[in-house]
């Protein structure tokens, strides 16, 4: 039995690479090369080249699989897991949530389609600081009390939204 993928949000991510992480993008190739996520050490394997390919990735260093949207990459995580890499995890909220970061990326800079603009949690979208507050589980409405944030820290309606 496969353990629950570790999720990360792009701001952890971002340490995570600092810190000597390998970002492993999922994207098709006509979609990297539309836009990339720009950080210093990446790999793009299309998720249909994975079962072929996983062999070329690290077992020795943290992985952290990317999308556009955190679908794709969460498959390629547990696919991974069963590959016996233990130390993976996928990036919650893809691409489309490092560019609502304003985090660096490379080429077109784009939104999600209007009826695909949701939080995190798939709740409508609600001004910052109530549309991160959510990140952690099912939509709620963020009150001046702490609310969970999308990395386990408490959000508080009166200050900026969590690491999210």
């Amino acid at each position: 039995m496969l353990d629950e993928a570790k999720q990360v949000c792009p701001t952890t991510t971002r340490r995570l690479v600092g810190e000597g992480a390998l970002l492993v993008d999922v994207h098709e190739r006509a979609e990297v090369a539309r836009t990339a996520f720009d950080v210093p050490a990446i790999v793009n394997i299309p998720l249909f080249e994975l079962e072929q390919r996983w062999g070329e990735l690290p077992r020795d260093r943290e992985l952290v699989l990317v999308c556009d949207s955190g679908e794709r990459s969460l498959k390629a995580t547990y696919y991974l897991q069963f590959q016996g890499f233990t130390r993976v995890s996928n990036m919650d909220g893809g691409l489309l949530k490092w560019m609502r970061k304003n985090f660096p990326v490379i080429g077109q800079r784009y939104e999600a389609p209007a009826a695909a603009a949701s939080s995190c949690c798939g709740g409508n979208v609600a001004p910052e600081p109530a549309a991160s507050a959510c990140c952690g589980g099912a939509a709620t409405a963020v009150t001046p009390s702490a609310s969970a944030g999308c990395c386990g820290t408490a959000v508080d309606s009166t200050a900026q939204a969590g690491c999210c």
